[in-house]
């Protein structure tokens, strides 16, 4: 399966304020892809495994309610029809921890992204990954 470019962009962060400005900058950044928001990795996790539609990339916090970023990312990489569907999985949080970004790596995310303390910076972090996974390839998977 192709990546699918226009598929929602998948948000697991429970925090309301980071959710509102998500939406603002990928508002600001004329973004197309539905945003989808889940506070916890279990409802992700469901969603995921029961819809149809290709998203494009997952962006998860790791301190999550119910079940963690880590635990999440693990069960999505250890079930083979979400893994074929080569969606990018990129931790955006406020830890910078070394041990937190060791870990993640581990778990084969694609990316690791602190959580910038200003608009700007946000805006600036969104547009880059925005644009990096937009001209990215992904494996063509017949499934």
């Amino acid at each position: 399966m192709d990546m699918n470019k226009q598929g929602p962009v998948i948000i697991i962060e429970d925090d309301t304020d980071d959710q509102e400005l998500l939406t603002s900058v990928f508002k600001e950044l004329g973004n197309q892809n539905q945003l989808i928001f889940f506070d916890d990795g279990i409802s992700a996790y469901k969603y995921l495994t029961t819809v149809d539609n290709q998203p494009f990339l997952i962006l998860s916090d790791i301190n999550l309610p119910k079940l963690g970023g880590f635990e999440l990312r693990e069960k999505i990489h250890n079930n083979e029809q979400l893994r074929l569907k080569c969606i990018p999985y990129l931790f955006f949080t406020t830890s910078g921890d070394q041990k937190h970004v060791i870990a993640a790596y581990s778990k084969s995310v694609q990316g690791f992204f602190v959580k910038p303390n200003s608009y700007a910076e946000l805006l600036r972090v969104m547009k880059n990954i925005m644009e990096y996974w937009k001209d990215c390839q992904s494996p063509d998977i017949i499934v």
